[in-house]
């Protein structure tokens, strides 16, 4: 589907609010709603992860047990990615995305007032179901934007998305901190409120590119994956660099919270800013592959995320090496997923959403394994396992890159 695709059912709007794109494809100012929305969307998935220890102490739990409050949100996440993305290909996103922003709300407010702790994992797996607005928007991204602008518009979403992460676990330990873990939860459902609100108003209607049942639809997405090598190998890597970043963030709350650093909610969401850095160097990311460097460019990110670990390895005692190997790690993940993402984009544009869907199936399975094997390696052998299972993964992922580069630049 081409940006030049009839818009037949857009609300008019004024010319000081955000246009539908038309001919000129996505424009600055839709293409930083779309960032805005997704991040925020996906920010829902990790607003838990810097207050693993204050919710355990609020509900009583051990830190293992509030674990499961990643993991679970993270299945979630992945369910509602097969079950409710590959609708973008056939319903109207116009009100398909509001839909389940509301949906989201009223999980996230569901968290913010659960009793116990069984309520509470029970409210965030449906959050992690219903909080698939981002992964609806990057492909419609794709279908709005033009041929040449097409890397750097699912870019700067992607880049969205991956920021929400950061920012969604700095503000909930300075929340946290202020006024308890509950409000966060309340806020960001009133966030996904007034969101939702907007997108209804500016979402322009595009024809449906698929007309299959539902039963269909879903295995449509199994059969577009096994048509295509180069999304094969795409997915492999997009699920273990997710597999290392949700271990690595896991993993990093339990370091900060005890001796040396014992630092509080606030703290440990504080160092979530320094990647920030990092996720707006990776937007870049999206231009590399407009101008036809995204496998190369992949095993760059790939090679400095090795880099980076290893060198988190030497760093359990030391502040300054931490920061240095956030940085560094969110760089490089970042652009990793940026490049995948965008690549996918590119493979079948009658499919986009069920790509998407696969690809962010995928990476929350990667991400399900992640925050369970942090957990593990932690209690097994302390930062320095952990960081070594990072590394082991990384250097999988290289070897898999170097023998699939002519599959991945036939995209």
């Amino acid at each position: 589907m081409t940006n030049t695709t009839t818009v037949t059912d857009a609300t008019p709007v004024s010319a000081d609010s955000i246009p539908v794109p038309g001919e000129c494809g996505m424009n600055r100012a839709m293409t930083l709603l779309f960032a805005v929305a997704g991040g925020a969307a996906v920010g829902n998935l990790y607003w838990a992860q810097p207050l693993l220890n204050t919710i355990a102490g609020s509900l009583h739990i051990s830190s293992g047990s509030a674990g499961l409050l990643v993991t679970l949100t993270q299945i979630g996440y992945a369910l509602g990615a097969f079950l409710v993305v590959p609708l973008g290909d056939r319903l109207n996103r116009r009100r398909l995305i509001p839909t389940v922003m509301v949906a989201s709300a009223i999980a996230l407010a569901g968290s913010a007032a659960a009793p116990g702790f069984a309520v509470l994992l029970m409210a965030l797996a449906l959050v992690g179901v219903t909080t698939v607005a981002g992964q609806l928007l990057v492909p419609l991204a794709g279908d709005l934007a033009r041929d040449d602008q097409r890397g750097r518009a699912v870019g700067t979403v992607a880049s969205g998305i991956l920021i929400g992460i950061l920012v969604s676990r700095a503000i909930s330990g300075i929340i946290a901190d202020a006024f308890g873990w509950r409000t966060v939860y309340w806020g960001a459902a009133l966030l996904m409120v007034v969101l939702a609100a907007l997108l209804a108003r500016v979402l322009p209607t595009l024809p449906p590119s698929a007309t299959a049942s539902y039963p269909a639809l879903l295995k449509s997405v199994l059969t577009t994956v096994r048509h295509h090598r180069s999304v094969q190998v795409t997915l492999l890597l997009g699920a273990i660099a997710m597999m290392v970043f949700t271990l690595f963030w896991t993993a990093l709350t339990f370091l900060l919270s005890a001796a040396p650093f014992n630092y509080s909610a606030t703290g440990i969401g504080l160092i979530s800013l320094v990647g920030l850095a990092g996720a707006l160097a990776a937007q870049r990311a999206g231009h590399l592959h407009d101008r036809g460097w995204s496998v190369p460019a992949t095993g760059a990110g790939l090679l400095l995320a090795l880099v980076s670990v290893l060198l988190g390895a030497t760093g359990a005692t030391s502040i300054i090496i931490v920061l240095i190997v956030v940085l560094l790690l969110n760089t490089a993940i970042q652009g990793v997923n940026v490049l995948n993402q965008t690549r996918l984009m590119s493979v079948d544009p009658q499919s986009r959403s069920r790509l998407n869907t696969a690809f962010v199936t995928g990476n929350f399975i990667g991400g399900t394994i992640g925050s369970a094997l942090a957990a593990t390696l932690w209690q097994s052998g302390g930062w320095a396992l952990v960081m070594t299972g990072a590394a082991a993964l990384f250097a999988i992922a290289l070897l898999v890159w170097a023998f699939t580069r002519q599959t991945l630049s036939a995209t």
